[in-house]
Parts: structure tokens; sequence; C-alpha cells
């Protein structure tokens, strides 16, 4: 099972040790979106065409998900305007542009990024400085 992260997941981030000691391998990787920095201290990703760069994580199995789920504020019973995050599978690529399947990841909305002043990131990639 993967999960594509963008964020406070990625290895050496300040939520990597949500995962940590359940991930079997982490990969440098992109997937098509936009990359947003939120002034509350954490990125947004929303569809798009630009690269986002991050990590493939890969669990081994789905287990992980419902912790990951209450990280990122997503409750699959809940509507998409009561979630922060809309949990979804799309295709993710290597850096240089070979695919390496399908993970699931975390998406705002672009309404919910405007809302929170999401400032565009546009080389797609987030640090916390």
């Amino acid at each position: 099972m993967n999960v594509f992260v963008y964020g406070t997941l990625k290895p050496g981030e300040s939520n990597y040790y949500l995962c940590k000691n359940y991930v079997i391998a982490a990969k440098p990787a992109i997937a098509y979106g936009k990359l947003f920095h939120l002034p509350v201290g954490y990125p947004a990703m929303t569809p798009g065409d630009d690269h986002v760069h991050g990590y493939l994580l890969s669990f081994p199995d789905s287990q992980i998900l419902p912790t990951l789920d209450d990280l990122e504020d997503y409750h699959p019973s809940k509507s998409v305007s009561e979630n922060l995050y809309q949990r979804e599978y799309i295709k993710i690529f290597q850096p240089t542009g070979e695919s390496l399947g399908w993970a699931w990841v975390y998406l705002m909305t672009p309404d919910k990024v405007n809302q929170l002043n999401g400032i565009f990131q546009p080389h797609g990639c987030w640090s916390p400085n």
C-alpha cells in the first residue's frame, strides 16, 4: 500500500514519526498537482498540472490509513466541505518521469486553500522554513 507525501509526513519532517516504524520503503517521487504553503505551517496540494515533489511511502498494508486520516482531518463519512483534506488515489512518478504506479494522497480543495491564505509554491517543493 502506497502513500504519496509532500509535507510534514516526508522523512525528516515533524510528523514522519507517525509512520516511520511501518514504512518498508521511501522513494523520492513526484505527482501532478499544485503545491501551496499555508501560513499555519504546513502545505496543501490541489489537483493541477505542475510537478509536486515528495516521497512515495510504501507500507505492508493499509493499517496506517486511520492514523494518517486523523492527522489530515479526513473522515470518509463526512462531506468534502467538512474535511480539511480529501484522500484520493492518483498516479505517482519517479523524478525522472517513469511511473511508480498509484498511491493515496491527501489533497485540499482550491476553495479551502484560498480560505487558509495558501501561497503557491511554483517550484513544487515544500519545507517548513
